[in-house]
């Protein structure tokens, strides 16, 4: 990856569903190291976003790009993405972890760490298991390798996922709503795991509705709101001395 281009570049994004219009018009850059969240009410376009982000949606009009590769680009008002093997290309930039795990059920852990590196990647298969095995360590799940995912907490499942988007070699690993379907206690476990990424500067964007959890671990905060970027900058500004009506109503829901 080219080191002065930004990890990931959206441009002037625009995604309809039918007449709804979720997303309109936006842009967003993401520099190596950095960590966004991206926050807002439901229905405010951010999972959408992301699902554009990681091509798994198409957008209707924009650019992407994931440093020096270019994967969409504008041409006669709408967006033409590249051929298979950029988006081949494309997908080995990034790791994406979703709000409801998406293991496979049938497979181990370790064979959920390594089956995308082996069968996409094409890598060695010795090499990818050293380096599953010292995620596993990381993300405190030793003993869990032979385990299938009804065997483990939710929590202990989405740290899993974390493991699995990390063994790819992401430039950037993509969150959406991370702890959204755990409990407080699960919710902090994995939080916890997402600190001590951002504190090795692992490039992360982040949707969620953890607040507090934004503020003390993002460098930016993104909000988002009927398909547009109100309000962004840096995280303790947005949270603590929003400047917009619309971010102000939002965090006041959350006044914690």
């Amino acid at each position: 990856m080219a080191e002065n281009k930004p990890v990931v570049r959206l441009s002037h994004i625009k995604k309809s569903f039918g007449d709804a219009e979720v997303l309109k018009d936006i842009s967003l850059e993401v520099n190596p190291g950095e960590v966004v969240a991206i926050i807002g009410p439901s229905g405010g376009g951010k999972s959408t976003l992301l699902r554009c982000a990681t091509l798994l949606e198409t957008f209707d009009a924009g650019e992407l790009s994931y440093g020096d590769l270019e994967v969409a680009t504008m041409q006669n008002g709408k967006a033409v993405y590249g051929k298979k093997d950029v988006l081949r290309a494309a997908k080995s930039r990034f790791g994406l972890v979703f709000q409801n795990y998406n293991l496979f059920p049938h497979y181990t852990v370790l064979k959920n760490i390594m089956d995308a590196p082996i069968a996409v990647q094409k890598r060695d298969k010795a090499d990818v298991e050293r380096q599953a095995r010292e995620l596993i360590a990381k993300m405190g799940l030793d003993g869990n390798e032979g385990k299938v995912p009804c065997e483990l907490s939710g929590g202990q499942q989405q740290r899993v996922s974390i493991a699995r988007a990390l063994c790819l070699n992401p430039d950037i690993v993509f969150f959406d709503e991370p702890t959204s379907a755990l409990d407080p206690e699960l919710t902090a476990e994995v939080l916890k795991v997402i600190k001590q990424l951002a504190a090795e500067h692992m490039t992360m964007v982040i949707v969620t509705h953890e607040m507090s959890f934004a503020r003390d671990v993002a460098d930016r905060i993104v909000f988002m709101d009927g398909g547009v970027i109100v309000e962004e900058g840096p995280a303790e500004q947005v949270i603590n001395n929003p400047q917009h009506d619309r971010t102000k109503a939002f965090l006041n829901r959350y006044d914690d």
